[in-house]
């Protein structure tokens, strides 16, 4: 069966990478569909994007306000005509040849949900130690509340039969994005595959933008969602 994929690149202020991943993304030959949603951009992002071919596969979204990644990505969702959802950082933080890893497990039936590790042995930059410890406590968290065995519940690399998300209710509008819809699909009863990725992560001079502030809110989005809808 050949099915459709949209990959979803919310975007923020990516001057600097955001005609490179999308070369990227095209240079795999896997997305049917790029669905790039800026978010309200002010550095110039915007221009770059209406230089860039205006292939068929290519789709621009502007947000008039910068609402969020969350927000971002659920209108990628939206947009997006594909049978299978993957989404992309515009920040060159993860590299697109995982893509054939990533699809596997759903191209061959065995999941819905495929999570891209960076913790399972795939070659990595060193990330600062603290982002570390924040990564490892919430999954931990998402463990202990979901009953689950994750080793990276925030990863960017979340790839979904669009059925499974496009019925679910999403309301993040930040970073919490990560944990609702990860809390979400564990309460309805999806287990997730972790594949492991390869990651190279910016550093705060290079334009990093989540903060221990959502790791706080992540935190309690997690809780929350464990005991409501």
């Amino acid at each position: 069966m050949n099915e459709k994929l949209s990959v979803i690149i919310p975007c923020y202020n990516e001057k600097t990478t955001i005609e490179e991943i999308i070369r990227r993304v095209r240079a795999v030959e896997l997305a049917d569909e790029i669905i790039v949603v800026d978010d309200g951009s002010t550095d110039g992002t915007r221009d770059i994007l209406t230089q860039i071919d205006p292939q068929d596969d290519l789709k621009i979204v502007l947000h008039e306000r910068n609402q969020g990644k969350g927000a971002a990505v659920r209108t990628g969702f939206q947009k997006a005509a594909g049978d299978v959802l993957l989404i992309q950082d515009a920040d060159l933080e993860y590299d697109p040849r995982d893509y054939p890893t990533l699809l596997k497990p759903i191209n061959e039936g065995i999941t819905s949900v495929v999570y891209g590790s960076r913790f399972l042995g795939g070659p990595r930059k060193a990330m600062f130690f603290w982002n570390m410890v924040a990564n490892r406590t919430l999954t931990l968290i998402t463990n202990i509340l979901y009953n689950s065995i994750l080793s990276d519940m925030e990863t960017c690399y979340k790839v979904f039969r669009a059925e499974v998300v496009k019925d679910i209710p999403l309301r993040s509008r930040r970073f919490d994005f990560e944990p609702e819809v990860t809390a979400k699909i564990l309460k309805r009863g999806y287990r997730i595959y972790e594949v492991p990725i390869s990651y190279n992560g910016r550093e705060w001079n290079e334009g990093k933008k989540i903060s221990w502030r959502d790791g706080v809110i992540a935190l309690w989005t997690l809780v929350r969602y464990r005991f409501t809808n």
